[in-house]
């Protein structure tokens, strides 16, 4: 059953020091049949759709009740993957990604036309991020895709950093938690627009720049 026939959301626990492959390969199912997956992330727990499913991104924005105004940001496992969303990187880009990723740096970019609409919530910008986080980045490598990230609360409420929060929250709203522990908390990514010469900080966080 799925949370919207009134099944529960499972529990996946997941050791991010020795990740099992067929609990990411499960996760990433979820994700291609346009289901919702939390994860751990360097900082908080995010919620993950695939995205390439307009559809499932809709459902986060149902979920948090999270503004249609406001985009949603994408990890990725490679540069190779980021530039499959972006028009281009400019070299100011570039040096940042060198020496802030894998890490809590979200870099914002002009979008290719193919990045749903959802996602750039109208804007033409899509923000990108490679996260250093195992569970994180193990999720996006089994689909093979973007996975989207915003923290797994409720808008306007604190962001998660344990599993337990996230049920608290969307127990039989979402389709898998995936419970690798406690996260770190602190500061949220930073956020640097590099779509405008020079890039400028959008949000100050993790990342000291």
């Amino acid at each position: 059953m799925t949370p919207e026939s009134g099944g529960r959301t499972r529990i996946i626990h997941v050791d991010p020091e020795a990740l099992w492959p067929q609990a990411m390969a499960s996760a990433a199912a979820v994700l291609a049949g346009s289901g919702l997956v939390a994860f751990p992330t360097e900082t908080f727990y995010g919620l993950g759709a695939d995205a390439r499913k307009p559809g499932a991104i809709r459902r986060i924005f149902d979920v948090k009740g999270r503004p249609e105004t406001k985009p949603v940001l994408l990890l990725v496992d490679s540069i190779a993957m980021a530039e499959s969303l972006v028009e281009e990187i400019p070299s100011q880009a570039r040096v940042l990604m060198a020496r802030h990723w894998p890490g809590p740096l979200t870099i914002v970019f002009r979008a290719r036309a193919a990045v749903c609409a959802e996602v750039t919530a109208g804007s033409g910008t899509v923000g990108v991020r490679m996260p250093a986080h195992a569970v994180a980045m193990a999720l996006v490598r089994a689909l093979g895709a973007p996975v989207t990230a915003p923290s797994a609360n409720p808008s306007g409420e604190p962001p998660p950093t344990t599993a337990e929060h996230v049920l608290a929250a969307f127990e039989g709203k979402i389709e898998l938690v995936l419970d690798g522990g406690k996260t770190a908390g602190g500061p949220a990514s930073t956020v640097v627009d590099a779509s405008v010469d020079p890039p400028r900080i959008l949000r100050a966080g993790a990342v000291r720049l």
